[in-house]
């Protein structure tokens, strides 16, 4: 076994220790510092300058990332039969959260986007939630209607209809890429149940067709279509972001300008050290540095594909889903990111979990991934158990 530690105790057949996984932990705790490091260079200058504090939103982060461990060491802790069995009250407050903040008061606004919720010592973007209490309602959907999922298109609709609800409501913010996220990451799962591509097909054909509708239909989102395809067209308007973006990427070459270095982040990228996090590492660390970050995502992502698998054979088909879930939603996530920092993909409001500055993003991504580490722990339980029968029964 190539987790920690886990003892049993005689007389109860009860685990004393958690099986929390280094495969997990190494790439967080790296991805974590890193991250770090990334914010606090990436805010310096800004910070200093509109709040005279240079490390005001480092010692921020630090704040968030110190509450994320918190909720993830309380999801450590949670059987993932509680999430099973409340999947409806989850679903229920996950519509409730992305409706009452389309609600003018409650709502609060930036940039045009109502997306959070004041919480006194920060504003909580409800979609970072709502997405994970979705998806954990879809893996619990998929077990207990898993033969009508399967047989009868109706019930593959049904869970389809519900993500395309939440859509419309994320797109009413409007948040273009937490939706197209959610509704991607929904419908690979259910793939991975076992739906029918023909099946499979419609949603995607009608989604896709949607999206794109209302991409060129909205002035601003076409604008961004326009930037997208040639920055260099309009480089102090439209496709200026982009623009500062490649350049901090080239600037990187190999080795990177060295740490604290960068130019870009001096009032040049906007969003430094928010969204454009990883064109100012990819300007100060280079391609080694872009190479090692993409590989610790690659690294987390395939190990939670792994667990998905590991509780496959064990029997433990709710959980294998969520683990697939928190997986494809990561990688998802990271690689829209990285992909707009690229000029690869249109301009989205996407952090980079883990790296990017921002509360709602670091105490969901944290929560989830302690829901991950549970699942790998009730995996290795069940297999214990499992292999302790066995040797009863010889």
């Amino acid at each position: 076994m190539t987790a920690a530690t886990l003892s049993y105790a005689r007389s109860t057949g009860r685990p004393r220790r958690l099986a929390l996984d280094p495969w997990i932990l190494g790439p967080v705790a790296a991805l974590l510092l890193i991250g770090l490091v990334m914010v606090a260079s990436a805010s310096i200058g800004v910070s200093d300058r509109e709040l005279g504090a240079p490390f005001f939103y480092f010692q921020r982060q630090l704040m968030y990332v110190g509450l994320g461990l918190g909720a993830a060491a309380a999801a450590v802790m949670i059987p993932t039969a509680v999430w099973e069995k409340y999947s409806m009250v989850l679903l229920a407050i996950a519509f409730a959260l992305l409706c009452l903040v389309l609600v003018p008061g409650l709502g609060h606004e930036v940039n045009g986007s109502r997306r959070w919720l004041r919480l006194g010592f920060m504003n909580f973007q409800v979609s970072e939630l709502a997405r994970v209490l979705l998806l954990t309602y879809l893996a619990s959907y998929a077990v207990r209607r898993g033969d009508e999922l399967l047989s009868d298109f109706k019930g593959f609709m049904k869970p389809v209809a519900v993500l395309a609800a939440a859509a419309v409501l994320l797109l009413a913010e409007p948040d273009f890429g937490a939706a197209t996220v959610l509704m991607a990451t929904g419908l690979a799962v259910l793939f991975l149940a076992g739906v029918r591509i023909h099946h499979l097909l419609v949603p995607v054909v009608v989604g896709v067709g949607a999206m794109s509708v209302l991409a060129v239909t909205s002035s601003y989102r076409l604008r961004r279509l326009i930037a997208f395809r040639n920055p260099w067209e309009d480089p102090f308007d439209s496709g200026f972001q982009l623009v500062q973006s490649l350049i901090a990427i080239g600037r990187g070459e190999w080795f990177g300008v060295g740490l604290g270095s960068s130019v870009q982040k001096l009032f040049y990228l906007p969003e430094a050290h928010t969204d454009f996090v990883f064109a100012v590492l990819a300007e100060e660390f280079g391609f080694v540095g872009v190479v090692v970050v993409l590989g610790l995502f690659a690294l987390l992502v395939g190990r939670a594909l792994t667990i998905s698998r590991n509780a496959a054979e064990a029997g433990l088909t709710f959980q294998s889903y969520l683990a697939a879930a928190i997986g494809i939603w990561l990688g998802l996530q990271a690689f829209v990111n990285v992909g707009v920092n690229m000029g690869l993909l249109p301009t989205k409001g996407l952090t980079l979990p883990l790296l990017s500055y921002g509360g709602s993003s670091m105490l969901v991504t944290l929560a989830w991934l302690g829901v991950l580490l549970r699942v790998h722990h009730e995996t290795q339980l069940t297999g214990r158990s499992a292999v302790s029968r066995e040797g009863r029964r010889e």
